[in-house]
């Protein structure tokens, strides 16, 4: 009997898993729980003789951790030991790799036969101190590394056991699984895989190494990228909940309080945060500083030290200052302003601006919902009242008619790729200039940061643009590109594009990993579309890509989905849903339902059923 598609997805999944479980008998030989973390024990993929007592290890992957040396006779003499990111050489460690990628040199004197040594790291001051999210006592001093050179081995390098302890929020590998016919994104998609699983080690959302501290933004993509690979939501919510006494200063980063609990929500069913919360999430909207017009500005004078104090911020004097994108323009020698370096594309930064404003919409919008949800009909009303107005006044006061375009705020007459791929977003733009603004986003390209690029992806998504924004996603062709990343070595994203773009950036930014959700929520289009996946909408934008297989983790079970085109203009789509799901597929454009005869077509709308889904489809002429 032929397998079916599904039946060849599932053996597919199983033999991804099966492989990455091969290689992970050599890199995770041994696992132990720590204070509710885990850590792996991760033996080298290359050791390489450079010269004589000289040896380069490769461990494959960056994880925050320690090393640890066990020799099987005494080595006597002292050994100098090198660990860090990123190579100047093939094997050469750089010793000097700029930034804020992670280098260290120290000394380990001699080894006693059989007995464990933990290389002695050092300390940043930076991340090892307050406010930086402190790890636990047992962890020791860590820091991210993938590379290590040991100098003056006296002893056969076989009687020398390296290897490398990473520490990590529990993850299930096999939970979110993603194999296409499009080997970059592949790629891509294993880079902001490893980012998520890598960058728990605190057991919150952090920024990166440098700091080690949760910031609303960067948050709000790690929370959506991971919800896509795994369903654990407890580090979401601690880093949620850390937010409320421990707000940032910029004024979109507040603005994203309202999204991160809305996702919680969505994605676990759980209302309980809400109704915590519901108090402090009415004034992350920073709905207290509209003007008459129903606009918001940080600079208004309604930002009164008592409104600080009601938004979580201790001391008064805590300038809250709009973002819009970063860094703004920092070049080269990370002390001359360079404009052709930032990341906001000429971004006129006027009192009241179009992107702050744009949040500010989206946030109204999510806080009628939760209004709802609480039962709290009149704060609905009010809510909804409130966007309506808003999103009337920008789009006759921020928006060039005559252009088709956004401009970056009252009084500017420039127009960036920020102030028109929020709107496009946050579903601002009126259905007439929909086009205008994708054309003029489409002739920017990638004039913004890795934070950017979930927004921009997200408008290209909603406007129906899935093949240009694939493109930006597997680019090959310039800097400001994932490939970049991998191109240059990393194994987790960068905290921008380039080191040009940000001087001092880190190599373990998860606010980098956007294709991961991305090319799950929008490009495959599996989202709840009721709170705690009750029911699914999969809306799949898969542009040019001949096969793609899936598997999403969702709190009710596993979403397992396959796509392959056939000849005459054909494909199938195989999608499993729990059994407690629920579930609608939105007909993709260009295509019908070739077998009417199992699933009813309602305004281009298949009714999903539990279980096993099989859809059919042709090209229309």
């Amino acid at each position: 009997m032929k397998p079916t598609l599904l039946q060849s997805l599932k053996w597919c999944l199983i033999f991804i898993f099966c492989c990455h479980s091969v290689i992970g008998l050599s890199q995770n030989q041994k696992k132990e729980a720590i204070t509710g973390f885990e850590s792996s024990i991760n033996s080298p993929q290359k050791i390489i003789k450079v010269a004589q007592g000289h040896y380069f290890i490769d461990f494959g992957k960056a994880y925050f951790g320690t090393l640890i040396l066990r020799a099987k006779q005494n080595q006597n003499d002292t050994l100098l030991v090198s660990i860090g990111e990123k190579l100047s050489g093939k094997h050469t460690i750089d010793t000097n790799p700029g930034g804020t990628i992670r280098y260290q040199q120290t000394h380990v004197y001699g080894l006693q036969a059989n007995k464990e040594e933990v290389v002695k790291l050092f300390p940043d001051k930076r991340n090892s101190n307050p406010p930086a999210i402190q790890l636990p006592d047992s962890f020791g001093i860590v820091m991210p590394f993938r590379y290590c050179e040991i100098e003056n081995i006296q002893i056969p390098i076989e009687d020398l056991i390296i290897q490398q302890k990473a520490y990590y929020y529990p993850f299930n590998d096999d939970a979110g699984l993603f194999f296409s016919s499009d080997t970059v994104l592949n790629q891509v998609w294993d880079l902001c895989k490893h980012t998520i699983k890598a960058t728990t080690f605190t057991g919150y959302y952090i920024d990166g190494d440098r700091e080690r501290i949760p910031y609303e933004a960067d948050a709000y993509i790690n929370q959506l990228s991971h919800y896509c690979v795994d369903s654990i939501y407890s580090i979401a919510r601690r880093t949620n909940e850390y937010f409320i006494d421990h707000p940032t200063w910029p004024t979109e980063w507040l603005l994203h309080t309202v999204m991160l609990y809305y996702q919680d929500y969505m994605y676990t069913g759980d209302v309980s945060q809400l109704e915590k919360y519901y108090e402090v999430l009415k004034v992350r909207t920073l709905q207290e500083l509209a003007g008459e017009d129903g606009l918001i500005s940080s600079q208004s004078e309604k930002l009164t030290p008592e409104l600080k104090k009601q938004l979580g911020f201790d001391n008064p004097q805590t300038q809250i200052k709009d973002i819009v994108d970063w860094p703004p323009a920092r070049g080269n020698s990370g002390k001359k302003w360079l404009p052709e370096f930032g990341e906001r594309d000429g971004y006129e930064m006027v009192e009241v601006n179009t992107v702050v404003n744009a949040f500010y919409y989206h946030n109204l919008v999510l806080l009628s919902e939760i209004a709802e949800v609480l039962g709290n009909q009149s704060d609905a009303e009010l809510f909804k009242q409130k966007s309506t107005k808003v999103k009337v006044v920008i789009n006759h006061t921020l928006f060039d008619a005559k252009r088709g375009v956004y401009i970056d705020g009252e009084g500017s007459d420039h127009a960036s790729l920020h102030a028109n791929m929020f709107p496009l977003a946050f579903d601002l733009v009126p259905d007439e200039y929909r086009q205008s603004v994708v054309d003029f986003i489409k002739s920017r390209g990638m004039v913004c940061s890795v934070y950017g690029a979930q927004y921009l992806l997200e408008g290209l998504f909603n406007a129906g643009e899935a093949s240009y924004a694939l493109h930006l996603i597997n680019d090959t062709s310039h800097d400001r590109t994932w490939w970049n990343m991998i191109k240059l070595g990393s194994t987790m994203t960068l905290e921008a594009w380039d080191q040009k773009y940000k001087p001092n950036l880190d190599w373990n930014h998860a606010w980098g990993t956007a294709p991961l959700n991305i090319m799950t929520r929008y490009m495959w289009g599996i989202r709840p579309q009721s709170p705690g996946f009750a029911n699914v909408q999969i809306k799949p934008q898969l542009s040019n890509l001949t096969f793609c297989d899936i598997k999403v983790p969702t709190i009710k079970g596993s979403i397992i989905a396959s796509y392959k085109t056939h000849k005459k203009n054909n494909c199938v789509f195989e999608i499993e849903l729990p059994a407690s799901m629920k579930g609608e597929f939105i007909l993709p454009n260009h295509y019908l339902l070739r077998n009417t005869k199992k699933y009813k077509l309602s305004k281009g709308i298949i009714q999903l059923n539990k279980g096993k889904n099989l859809i059919k489809l042709r090209y229309k002429d």
